[in-house]
């Protein structure tokens, strides 16, 4: 997988969790496909990784159809059963269980690195598809007749879609003059592992901290792997706390709810913005995941939105060759663009939304939260369509 063609049906430019996605997606196609990524993929390790995502149903079911999904559970993942959400300022809270919807689970939380690891497994030894690994891209030039992506050792490739998988400063966007519209929350979120006094129960526990929400998320070890949103001026002071410190801290935000924080790994922290592009998609062009859209990680759902668009990318590539159209053209990708973009921007307001609306110390929304989230506990077709949104048992692919 380490040859590099001239002239490619497909160039993926990006080897992260979404551009894998769609590379073992299109693997048995018949397409030549070549994937451009920058870095040596990490290596999965004997300590968890401290970014792990929280796949859903619908993530579940894409990894399955392209034959991944078994090779993850032989690692280290841990399926949760429950969902707690609260608001720290009140006695609001919501309780999430499976077996409401006659399920085995909520979601699997898996860890970053073995997921991409499980991706590249897949299309290990595709005779049509290389890896360009590592890689870095001099420039991107777009073309109404087709693209080309000169590599930083002098080699160019051409191809007929370009596809740019390659985050949230995508190099693709950028050439192809597409605009993203972020805006920042001027917010950081501090990721890490944990160990607690109290087992954390197969649960998925997030507190709203007017500060931020807290996210407790179960490993298989017994441990924890936290978010812990935060203003990005107190940030810097948590980093810097010594480990005990710090775990007195933590286990005080979250209401001891795991009775005492006993050990913490290394920590580490991002930005948290939100973002979307008007055009998913050009003449010979297409943008997934975050290269298209961000949201808050407060709800676990930017990487599931990702493998989604993957997947609906590959599907309407595929039918429109069936049918013997132009698969790359901007009349066949529109489809993908429509399928995605509604929904996506949906769940980017919702999780915005729910940001203002908790992160806030206003006494009367405080009120109006804790009520709500009382009154969605009690009522079992609200709370069922919640648990399915979040699931991601309402997309269609």
């Amino acid at each position: 997988m380490s040859k590099v063609k001239q002239a490619y049906d497909v160039l993926i430019v990006g080897g992260g969790m979404v551009g894998l996605t769609l590379a073992n997606a299109l693997r048995d196609s018949g397409l030549s496909i070549g994937v451009i990524e920058q870095l040596a993929p990490p290596v999965v390790s004997d300590e968890i990784d401290v970014r792990v995502s929280a796949i859903n149903r619908a993530s579940v079911q894409v990894f399955q159809s392209v034959g991944v999904w078994h090779a993850m559970l032989q690692q280290r993942v841990c399926a949760y059963q429950q969902m707690h959400v609260w608001d720290a300022t009140g006695a609001g809270s919501i309780h999430f269980d499976s077996a409401e919807l006659g399920l085995d689970s909520l979601g699997t939380i898996v860890e970053n690195t073995i997921i991409q690891q499980a991706l590249l497994q897949g299309i290990k030894n595709v005779a049509e598809l290389d890896w360009l690994c590592p890689h870095r891209i001099e420039s991107v030039e777009c073309f109404e007749a087709g693209h080309r992506v000169t590599l930083e050792n002098g080699e160019s490739l051409s191809c007929k879609l370009l596809v740019g998988a390659d985050g949230a400063k995508s190099l693709v966007r950028e050439a192809a003059g597409i605009e993203f519209k972020r805006s920042s929350y001027d917010q950081q979120g501090i990721v890490c592992t944990v160990a607690t006094e109290q087992p954390h129960a197969e649960t998925a526990w997030q507190c709203f901290l007017p500060t931020g929400p807290l996210a407790f998320l179960p490993l298989a070890d017994g441990r924890c792997s936290i978010v812990w949103s935060m203003d990005a001026n107190r940030v810097e002071e948590i980093l810097a706390l010594e480990d005990e410190p710090f775990c007195r801290r933590l286990e005080q935000a979250f209401g001891y709810q795991l009775g005492a924080v006993t050990s913490t790994s290394a920590r580490a922290a991002f930005p948290l913005g939100h973002g979307h592009v008007d055009q998913y998609v050009q003449q010979g062009l297409a943008l997934i995941g975050d290269a298209a859209h961000n949201i808050h990680p407060l709800a676990g759902q930017g990487a599931n939105l990702g493998f989604l668009d993957a997947a609906c990318l590959a599907e309407v590539i595929l039918q429109a060759r069936q049918a013997n159209r132009q698969w790359w053209a901007l009349h066949s990708l529109r489809k993908y663009e429509r399928a995605r973009k509604g929904g996506n921007r949906l769940m980017e307001t919702s999780m915005t939304g729910f940001k203002v609306l908790f992160g806030n110390e206003n006494p009367w929304l405080s009120l109006l939260r804790n009520a709500g989230l009382g009154l969605a506990d009690q009522v079992p077709l609200l709370k069922s369509r919640l648990m399915k949104q979040a699931m991601g048992l309402d997309e269609v692919l």
